[in-house]
């Protein structure tokens, strides 16, 4: 397995979400709150809409594919607020107010893994979850799923993602499917989705 570079501080930890970003991340940043009907209705900050009661908001999940058809998984890093070390899919995050969704992608991929992506593509652009944490923080989230594609390994930051791997899409898949409780809520429902897609 492969993990992130801690860098010279020697800091542990790091990877992707749909959930809840780590906190130095989110001080600036804001997330598109929506009503019942996926339409915008406000903003909140990143670092402070991530709770016990959670509002529904705007967010993105993306499964990044190297050139031999293998998916891009990462572990949490363990400093996340939400499901950390936890097993997930490549990159997920939030659109800031007005950013595009691709766009979105195209940053935290970079952020989150150092990597940069293209062929981005719109799978499921339905696809809205609850899920509950341990710690009892809840995600809520309006969570359009993408494809993207990316021919280097990535180098992630380590305050977003501990570990990372290229993995045969069709075992992920089955991983979602005979053992949900082992990946990140999202996941294990998105990956069953996009194969039933395919």
């Amino acid at each position: 397995m492969n993990s992130a570079d801690p860098g010279p501080s020697g800091a542990p930890d790091g990877a992707a979400d749909c959930a809840a970003d780590s906190a130095a991340d989110s001080e600036a940043e804001s997330v598109v709150l929506l009503d019942s009907a996926h339409r915008p209705s406000g903003t909140a900050p990143k670092a402070t809409v991530h709770h016990a009661e959670t509002p529904l908001h705007l967010a993105f999940s993306c499964y990044v594919f190297d050139p031999a058809g293998r998916l891009l998984a990462t572990r949490r890093s363990l400093g996340k607020t939400a499901w950390p070390g936890v097993w997930t899919n490549s990159v997920c995050g939030h659109p800031a107010p007005g950013e595009a969704a691709e766009d979105a992608i195209r940053r935290r991929a970079r952020q989150e893994l150092g990597l940069e992506v293209h062929r981005i593509r719109l799978r499921l652009p339905d696809f809205r979850y609850r899920a509950v944490d341990a710690s009892g923080v809840v995600e809520n989230e309006f969570c359009p799923v993408y494809e993207a594609h990316a021919t280097d390994d990535p180098r992630p930051e380590p305050a977003e993602v501990a570990q990372w791997e290229w993995t045969d899409w069709a075992a992920f898949v089955a991983l979602a499917d005979r053992t949900p409780w082992a990946i990140s809520p999202w996941a294990a429902e998105q990956a069953p989705l996009l194969a039933r897609a395919d």
